[in-house]
């Protein structure tokens, strides 16, 4: 039989844990649940890191940070061994289109034909996507900016000074992560989101049209719906702020937990570096605010869903690994109101969406309640066209999860978190086990984190020193020693665990 096909579609830094039903409006994702029912939804992935380069060289090499190090988004670590590079070897034909962000691109261009930009990039300003304008015959991206928020670091280093409340808006900076929401004035199909589908959905038709009888893997990854958060009408009027409920730990006071939730570089959520609390924001405009997140979540949604369609609508769905996700979630509306994440691994930045499908192993409409995170990704993308990692991976297929007879599925999981960077480094390690997280914190002074997520799903309950949990904490500190030791962290032969 033919090795399968391999789709796999990422989405950038999404709100999604906690956005659910139950309190109001939550973002709609139809094509993204359509996916699920024709496959698998995994109610407990979570990502490695909660940061964009760091999660990134994680989902290519299948290692944790502390084996990869590239620990901030600015490193430059050298890689491993990818995915790419081994599916190259073993036949396919690999396709990458989207941000990169995992380091210098050498790597991706030598095993893929691909459209990336160096660093964070920014796709509107690329050639490409001037042709893409060209030949749709529509204007490039403008966006009407309703509110522009500031960063003293990025006021100083002036990236983009038309970046105004108010302003008609184009993206012209080396990078396009603004701080703003707004509304894309111009036809959706302007916008990154839709650009990257129109190329990944024109090489699909190129694929079945040579038909080379070459099994390929193409990997789209859009800038979305990372901040600036811009969507079009279209999806803005599909949402109504008086249905869009104030988040469940907006008004936290943070009472019990470490200091690292009290950072917030954007104002004016924060002032001098520091989290407002109570909120300067109403809710009224949070409601606002949240609103246009969901809108471009949903605007997101559409552009992925027209890559599937297009597989579909090819016939090359049948045979294919599709895996949809995001790198990491986002803290925006938590835990006293937050616009951005940080150095802290609350659950609204761990963890993260993640739909499967591949017909004839994986059940149609199955939800998962299993432990799993993308270090497990590259290993699953490998095994599914039957090759592996030349070293160990300590991820794990997740094809085992529908293979009978196959070993018992991981009980914990490990995280971690190097801290957000640019002067915020914190080490932090996380393990998840049944119904309770613990958060153990290498800098001495922060708050070490135990919760019960079945009690406690927005974390606002810190049980680390409460003696009813004592012996809960003692076994949860077992195992994330035992974790470090298997995953040959540096750290576990540190004696800074209690």
């Amino acid at each position: 039989m033919k090795k399968p096909n391999l789709v796999f579609i990422q989405n950038d830094h999404q709100a999604f844990f906690n956005h659910r039903p139950g309190s109001g409006a939550r973002p709609l994702r139809p094509n993204f649940d359509r996916l699920c029912a024709e496959g698998a939804r995994f109610d407990n992935a979570y990502c490695v890191t909660p940061m964009c380069a760091p999660a990134r060289r994680t989902m290519l090499t299948g290692q944790y940070t502390h084996e990869h190090k590239q620990y901030f988004n600015y490193c430059d670590s050298p890689f491993a061994q990818t995915y790419l590079e081994v599916l190259r070897q073993g036949g396919y034909e690999n396709y990458y289109f989207g941000k990169w962000h995992a380091g210098k691109t050498d790597v991706l261009r030598r095993n893929a034909e691909c459209f990336t930009c160096e660093g964070y990039g920014n796709p509107y300003t690329t050639p490409e996507y001037a042709a893409y304008c060209q030949r749709l015959g529509i204007e490039k991206a403008v966006h009407r900016v309703d509110w522009a928020f500031t960063m003293d670091q990025y006021e100083e280093a002036n990236y983009w000074p038309k970046l105004k409340t108010g302003a008609a808006y184009s993206c012209e900076g080396t990078w396009c992560g603004e701080h703003a929401v707004g509304e894309t004035i111009t036809p959706k199909e302007s916008h990154e989101a839709f650009f990257l589908a129109d190329m990944a959905c024109r090489k699909l038709e190129q694929i079945k049209q040579e038909d080379s009888g070459r099994p390929f893997a193409l990997r789209v990854d859009f800038w979305g719906p990372h901040q600036p958060f811009f969507p079009s009408a279209e999806f803005l009027h599909l949402y109504d702020e008086v249905d869009i409920s104030p988040f469940g730990s907006l008004h936290a006071d943070l009472a019990g937990k470490p200091d690292l939730y009290k950072i917030e570089w954007t104002v004016p959520f924060g002032e001098d570096n520091r989290l407002c609390q109570p909120t300067r924001i109403t809710e009224e405009q949070w409601a606002m605010i949240l609103k246009h997140v969901y809108a471009h979540i949903t605007m997101l949604d559409a552009a992925g869903g027209l890559i599937v369609d297009k597989l579909r609508q090819l016939g090359l769905d049948e045979n294919t690994l599709i895996v949809w996700t995001t790198d990491h979630g986002d803290s925006i509306a938590s835990n006293g109101g937050h616009f951005d994440k940080g150095s802290h691994m609350c659950e609204e930045v761990m963890r993260i969406p993640l739909a499967m499908r591949l017909d004839g192993t994986i059940p149609k409409g199955v939800v998962c309640e299993e432990l799993v995170n993308t270090v497990d990704l590259p290993v699953t993308l490998l095994d599914a066209a039957g090759l592996r990692f030349a070293q160990r991976r300590f991820g794990r297929s997740l094809l085992d999860i529908f293979r009978p007879g196959a070993p018992a599925w991981r009980q914990e999981l490990l995280c971690e978190h190097m801290g957000h960077g640019y002067g915020e480094e914190h080490l932090s390690k996380m393990l998840r086990w049944k119904n309770y997280k613990l958060i153990y914190h290498h800098e001495q002074g922060q708050i070490n984190e135990l919760y019960d997520l079945d009690r406690d799903s927005f974390e606002q309950r810190n049980l680390y020193d409460d003696p009813a949990y004592g012996g809960v904490k003692a076994l949860m500190l077992d195992k994330l020693r035992a974790r470090l030791l298997e995953t040959d962290d540096e750290l576990s032969h540190e004696a800074w665990i209690e």
